[in-house]
């Protein structure tokens, strides 16, 4: 059976996390559809390994969780009047965990956005964590249990909770978004600084998962099909992010700045090791709801 090179691997790799579609990138790279799609998922699922051994024992300050949306094969809504019904359609949420001074991120999960989802995420944050830290999230009440069954009383939390009124006069149309009006600080747990209490840089990698995965654009035909092959376009973001690509205010990668790592990886570096781990092919599929 014929096999891309190391070289057209990676740059195959490298176009799905700059924001091509799998269909250009075959165009593009001049292969088959299918090809990109088996290469994403055996790419997903060594990330998944990768980041889940590589990402513990993280010494961060400052910790801020948040959520993303996107969807598969129709938006929630839709899904009951689907022709061709398919499991994990709808609404897929990423959860996602940042280190506010390295920028790493700790964990991400995709999975709904109820209290189980919630649990299963702040359970793996806690796990990669090797000090106590100061916690922030958005107002999602899910949090509330999620964070008090995988900490205790070891983590200084905080909810950052934003006001919202309807969108100015200027500003409205059918995608306007309502207008903040303002933010509540409110403590939970410990003794946050409320200095600290926010999840700006939690919302601006948001923007950069939206910006680097075609899947996650709006208002395009690029939604994912497959939910498993939403969970493993994330997973290899999250590895281009933390190891691969360098941050512009850091100079460094995030994996670099929290000690994870002593040098800059490359996607040449990933399919390499790719094929050294041959026990990656044993993996099986993802689940909706397993932790990527």
């Amino acid at each position: 059976m014929n096999k891309l090179s190391v070289a057209q691997r990676a740059q195959i790799l490298a176009m799905l996390c700059e924001g091509s579609s799998m269909r250009s990138i075959s165009r593009l790279a001049d292969v088959s559809i299918n090809t990109v799609s088996k290469l994403l998922v055996d790419a997903g699922r060594f990330c998944a390994g990768f980041h889940d051994a590589k990402v513990r024992g993280v010494k961060a300050k400052r910790v801020q969780v948040d959520e993303i949306w996107s969807f598969v094969g129709a938006k929630q809504k839709n899904v009951g009047a689907m022709k061709a019904p398919m499991d994990g359609a709808g609404d897929a949420w990423t959860w996602t965990a940042i280190d506010a001074d390295t920028k790493l991120i700790v964990s991400h999960f995709v999975g709904g956005r109820d209290g189980e989802c919630a649990s299963w995420f702040m359970d793996d944050v806690a796990s990669r964590l090797a000090n106590r830290v100061q916690l922030t999230s958005d107002g999602h009440k899910a949090y509330l249990e999620a964070v008090e069954g995988a900490f205790g009383a070891d983590v200084d939390y905080a909810m950052l909770i934003k006001v919202y009124g309807a969108a100015p006069e200027s500003a409205k149309g059918r995608y306007s978004p309502a207008d903040c009006t303002g933010i509540i600080k409110k403590p939970i747990e410990g003794k946050p600084d409320p200095k600290h209490n926010s999840t700006s840089y939690a919302e601006r990698q948001n923007l950069t998962m939206r910006m680097s995965m075609r899947r996650f654009t709006r208002l395009t035909n690029a939604f994912s099909k497959k939910f498993e092959n939403h969970a493993h376009m994330v997973a290899i973001y999250a590895v281009h992010y933390n190891f691969l690509r360098i941050h512009k205010t850091l100079r460094v990668t995030p994996a670099m700045a929290a000690n994870l790592s002593h040098t800059l990886l490359s996607w040449t570096d990933i399919v390499e090791l790719m094929d050294a781990d041959t026990p990656t092919k044993k993996r099986g599929p993802y689940k909706k709801g397993a932790l990527v």
